[in-house]
């Protein structure tokens, strides 16, 4: 457990605070306290290369590898626990509205996830892959356009 925070701390990619602050900001009730939160919230992620939106809901922690670099998540986005991003990852919104991903869920580098679709549970998502449409769960998906390589222990 040390040995992990001090190779973090090494790299910049402690994000203990961050995530601290993301959760405090998510019980207050004043206005002011939330714009406080929110702008600490906003440089603490800035200052480790990603964003990550005001209102984006995220169960528990996710498993960022690479830290937070690159990472874009809405703020209409919600993320399902246990999930796994790896960097320069995009999470975005077509008209207000952004993707739902649930858990236990794999997203991998440059991967792109944008507008109004669910991504099942338990799917993984390869590197550099665009998705628009909606993934069911127990998937693996790679490619543009994204196919289903993999369903619960079948090829496709």
């Amino acid at each position: 457990m040390l040995r992990e925070r001090i190779i973090d701390y090494s790299k910049g990619d402690d994000l203990r605070r961050f995530w601290a602050l993301f959760r405090r900001r998510e019980q207050v009730r004043s206005k002011l306290i939330e714009d406080v939160l929110t702008f600490l919230c906003n440089r603490s992620a800035h200052r480790h290369g990603g964003y990550i939106g005001n209102g984006a809901k995220i169960a528990g922690i996710p498993s960022l590898p690479h830290g937070l670099h690159g990472i874009y998540i809405s703020r209409y986005a919600y993320i399902g626990a246990n999930c796994r991003i790896y960097q320069n990852v995009t999470i975005g919104e077509v008209d207000h509205i952004a993707p739902c991903i649930g858990d236990n869920c794999l997203i991998g580098a440059g991967a792109v996830i944008i507008g109004n679709i669910r991504i099942g549970h338990n799917v993984k998502i390869g590197a550099g892959t665009v998705v628009s449409s909606n993934i069911p769960d127990n998937c693996t998906v790679v490619s543009q356009p994204p196919r289903i390589i993999e369903r619960e222990g079948e090829n496709a």
